[in-house]
């Protein structure tokens, strides 16, 4: 079986010096490799042919054979790195909390530990007849949700 590790270092001898950045790399126990990664404008075709060219050539098919897989992580995928979230600040994202409750707002910020979203709710406010729809910030761990997505929307 090809070690994780060796794929994860070809991929990241590959980026040195690209703007590029690794979400994940998987190995199925049958030698199926799938490598995602990801660029704050987006992924060209062409690059991530040039990678798996580049995977092919330091991989010996005659050693051990195996099923290559080179993509983008995906719109509307969860988040898997801390990248992800910090290329997306600004943009509407879904949360889905590990107590199963779910929060639609703007990333407003991201950090190693925490990051930020801010949701619309509906508040009495003092002096209101009726509540009314005010925003409010709301900081989450990374351990506190089950995932976190680019929202899409068609309006």
């Amino acid at each position: 079986m090809i070690e994780k590790s060796i794929v994860r270092g070809l991929v990241e001898e590959w980026l040195e010096g690209r703007d590029y950045f690794l979400v994940d790399v998987a190995v199925s126990a049958d030698d199926r490799i799938v490598v995602e990664i990801d660029h704050a404008e987006g992924v060209w075709i062409e690059d991530c042919v040039e990678l798996s060219r580049f995977i092919e050539s330091r991989l010996s098919r005659e050693e051990e054979d195996y099923e290559l897989e080179v993509g983008s992580a995906g719109i509307g995928q969860p988040f898997k790195v801390l990248q992800q979230y910090v290329n997306h600040v600004g943009s509407e994202v879904d949360v889905l909390m590990a107590d199963g409750r779910k929060l639609h707002g703007v990333l407003t910020a991201a950090g190693p530990e925490s990051f930020e979203v801010t949701v619309k709710v509906k508040r009495k406010l003092e002096g209101e007849k009726r509540p009314k729809w005010v925003e409010e910030t709301v900081t989450l761990r990374y351990d506190e949700i089950k995932y976190t997505k680019y929202s899409i929307s068609f309006k």
